[in-house]
């Protein structure tokens, strides 16, 4: 993608008259503002001299909408996301002048499911969880209600099912990493991915709407709430608001697997992800402190291996990939479209 506005025309239109901004504005993913807003303290108390940076958890997809929604003072710098930024949203972007963003994966996370610590937990697969909460498993309507009907080996237990809402990243890496391989376990339904794309998109993704499964918005917090007043209900949120709240949550296994910082980096945990940074290069240089606030989250004593980011729960991502962000972060190297599915 082409810059086709010129760094001085966002600088004027983010700089001049009654709507000039001096704060850097971020919007996008619940699961990465804890880790944004660190890194906001930090650099406030490393760069005094500017204003402390503005960071609202709309949600990844919500957020995306904001953040291409053009170019100037009304419009965020900075989208935070917990799944890769989509082709029909670079494609968004460039039609309202925002036309020129750089990518960086800031860590890892791991799509966790969680339950209250007093409540019975049991090992779950991707095709347990497909089964469960899927609005047509492998093409028929759900009708199950309860654990054993999913698995005659899981209990007679009510399903109830928390989880976040369609316009949250969290709910499409659900359906891209948990769903779509619990649906590619029946071979007429993964065949179907060649055939027609989009029909299997339906089958495996959409969510059901009957019950057992319950949007709560990206609010995580309200998620441990309910399952604390609901006994026996699951929660589906990132891995590292498990161990924020390790003393009232445990954890579900995943085809045998526990989310835990060693099997999510090594990706070995089937709800493994890697967390984005989108920056809108147009505003860097209009806005002050993108610079210094870009270069805070790329040290190594940030994003890296016992850096603070680590002390709160992001995992930080393989050697290589870090090394790669940060010279896109300095570099503020422009994504190659042809790569975003």
């Amino acid at each position: 993608m082409k810059i086709m506005l010129g760094a001085g025309v966002a600088a004027l239109a983010l700089t001049a008259g009654a709507d000039a901004r001096t704060q850097i504005r971020m919007v996008g993913s619940t699961t990465v503002y804890p880790f944004a807003k660190a890194v906001a303290e930090q650099f406030v108390r490393t760069n005094p001299k500017f204003q402390p940076p503005v960071i609202e958890g709309t949600g990844t997809g919500a957020g995306m909408k904001l953040f291409c929604a053009g170019v100037g003072a009304q419009f965020p710098d900075i989208e935070n996301a917990s799944r890769r930024v989509k082709a029909s949203e670079l494609k968004g972007c460039a039609a309202n002048g925002v036309t020129a963003i750089t990518e960086i994966q800031v860590g890892l996370d791991g799509i966790a499911f969680g339950t209250s610590k007093k409540s019975q937990d049991f090992p779950l697969t991707t095709t347990d969880i497909y089964k469960a909460i899927a609005a047509t498993p492998f093409g028929k309507p759900n009708t199950a209600k309860t654990w054993h009907d999913v698995n005659a080996k899981l209990p007679n237990v009510a399903m109830l099912v928390y989880g976040p809402s369609s316009i949250s990243g969290t709910r499409d890496a659900l359906g891209e990493l948990i769903m779509t391989a619990g649906c590619k376990s029946n071979a007429s339904t993964a065949a179907m991915e060649k055939t027609d794309g989009d029909k299997f998109k339906l089958i495996c993704t959409k969510v059901r709407e009957d019950g057992p499964y319950v949007e709560t918005g990206d609010n995580p917090n309200l998620i441990v709430q309910k399952l604390e007043a609901n006994p026996n209900t699951i929660g589906i949120f990132g891995f590292s608001y498990v161990e924020e709240n390790g003393d009232r949550l445990k954890s579900f296994t995943v085809n045998g697997v526990a989310p835990t910082f060693e099997t999510i980096s090594t990706f070995k945990y089937a709800g493994s992800r890697p967390l984005y940074m989108y920056i809108k290069n147009q505003h860097v240089r209009a806005v002050p402190g993108m610079k210094e606030f870009l270069a805070e989250f790329s040290k190594e004593s940030t994003w890296g291996k016992g850096g603070y980011l680590s002390r709160i729960g992001l995992i930080p991502a393989p050697d290589a990939i870090r090394a790669k962000s940060a010279a896109a972060a300095a570099n503020l190297t422009v994504i190659d479209a042809s790569t975003v599915k």
